[in-house]
């Protein structure tokens, strides 16, 4: 049993804004001590108005890419690169590479459609939730922040879809082409002990952009200059960086606390990893200032790539699961767990003994305990709710493919790991390395499968 790791060969300026949210397993191989996904950010506001009428770009498969397609894409790029402070491509060759991820992704939904892959609502709202929470907001906030923002709550949920299909399709398609030996396992960690290159450094910054206007004076940069000396002492005297972050920065990922995740160094601007060069973790760095504007940053996690942490925070977690199906409905499912979870609450009922009694796990014997888990051992949709949890906190019903779960923390401790525990997180990236690569030579096959017909040029 084993799980399909999110694929991270695609390019920053086309990275998909969706979670991918659909996992074979509950169980899941281990991933690297304590790596995650970088935290879901909602799409700003992105001008849609064609200058002229709409037009075709180009056609796959008898099915057409539109002109306005490519420019929301290409904006939506643009905002990103800006708010990160990287350098922008000219625009003829971003909005090049934006087709070509459009016409990839065509090709493969449309792979995924004639080989019976699905993705039903339940699946969407479960992806819903999840954006929603990782931008700690309900659902009926989120919908309304997309509306102000300008983006349309079906046309939001039509990506989450399209971002599962295309999960659920890799995932058949490259999960049984990979396999890690225990020699693949030695040579990697051969190769990652000495190596200071910084591809091989992974960091997690967190950061605060007040962002300066194309044509600002020097009167309003100064002004914005001075505010960000304030946030800065502010985060030096001890504030929470995550709640200053989602207070005062205008950069993209503030909703999540300013994070950009866990990533190599050479994927952040150079300005980011030279500010940062000489910190330790949780070392704020001076201003930087780039062609966004003023930056502060903090460092929450560095480390060598691919070399996992003697030590590792172990949670250890219960559950109950209904399946739903004709005899039980999504709806019903919910509605029972929330009683479940107010009986347990008001201490009418006991949840290991609602778990043995109602729970169709194989853990309900022992009254929904999952045992201690390392980070990554569960899929992401479960995972991210148990992480958000403290000890003895009970979260809301959880939907996933599986039927419906309650989820109770119960304890949390930092622990060494054994020398087989290391091999197996390590197993773990180096998989999902290889993952990549035959993702980039499954998608360059799909891709050349498929009829394209260019029509002219993104405007």
């Amino acid at each position: 049993m084993h799980k399909f790791y999110p694929v991270a060969a695609l390019s920053l300026v086309c990275a998909a804004l969706l979670p991918l949210a659909a996992q074979a397993q509950l169980r899941a191989t281990p991933q690297l001590g304590g790596s995650r996904a970088p935290a879901v950010t909602l799409p700003r506001a992105v001008d849609t108005t064609p200058r002229s009428a709409d037009f075709i770009v180009a056609v796959v498969n008898s099915e057409p890419i539109t002109n306005n397609e490519v420019r929301a894409r290409l904006v939506r790029a643009e905002q990103q690169l800006a708010a990160q402070g990287s350098p922008l491509p000219p625009r003829t060759e971003l909005a090049t590479q934006v087709l070509e991820r459009l016409i990839g992704e065509r090709a493969q939904l449309q792979l995924a459609r004639d080989t019976g892959v699905r993705a039903d609502d339940s699946m969407v709202d479960e992806a819903e939730r999840s954006v929603a929470r990782q931008n700690q907001l309900d659902v009926l906030q989120m919908r309304r922040q997309l509306l102000a923002d300008g983006v349309g709550v079906g046309q939001f949920r039509d990506e989450l879809r399209n971002q599962i299909l295309l999960t659920r399709l890799r995932e058949r398609e490259l999960d049984s082409r990979v396999r890690v030996s225990e020699v693949e396992i030695d040579q990697f960690l051969r190769e990652q002990q000495e190596s200071s290159d910084l591809e091989n450094i992974e960091i997690n910054l967190a950061h605060v952009l007040l962002a300066v206007p194309e044509n600002a004076t020097a009167a309003q940069v100064a002004a914005i200059q001075t505010r960000a000396q304030q946030v800065l002492a502010r985060a030096v005297s001890g504030e929470d960086f995550a709640k200053l972050a989602r207070e005062t920065s205008e950069g993209t990922n503030a909703a999540s606390g300013g994070q950009f995740g866990l990533r190599t160094a050479d994927r952040y601007p150079p300005a980011f990893v030279q500010a940062t060069a000489s910190l330790r973790e949780g070392g704020i760095s001076a201003l930087v200032r780039t062609g966004a504007g003023f930056h502060i940053l903090k460092v929450l996690e560095k480390r060598q790539a691919g070399m996992p942490g003697m030590s590792v925070t172990q949670t250890r977690a219960r559950h109950i699961l209904l399946r739903t199906g004709p005899q039980l409905s999504q709806s019903a499912a919910l509605a029972r767990l929330a009683d479940y979870k107010r009986r347990i609450q008001a201490r009418q009922a006991d949840f290991a003994a609602l778990a043995r009694e109602h729970s169709q796990d194989g853990s309900a014997a022992s009254g929904g305990d999952l045992g201690w888990a390392n980070p990554g051992q569960f899929v992401p949709e479960f995972e991210e709710l148990m992480n958000n949890l403290n000890p003895g906190q009970i979260g809301e019903p959880l939907v996933s493919r599986f039927g419906v779960h309650l989820i109770e923390v119960q304890e949390r401790r930092q622990t060494t790991l054994s020398p087989r525990e290391q091999r197996e997180l390590v197993r773990g990236l180096v998989r999902e390395k290889k993952l990549e690569e035959a993702y980039v030579s499954w998608a360059q096959e799909v891709r050349g499968r498929a009829f394209v017909e260019f029509r002219a040029q993104p405007e």
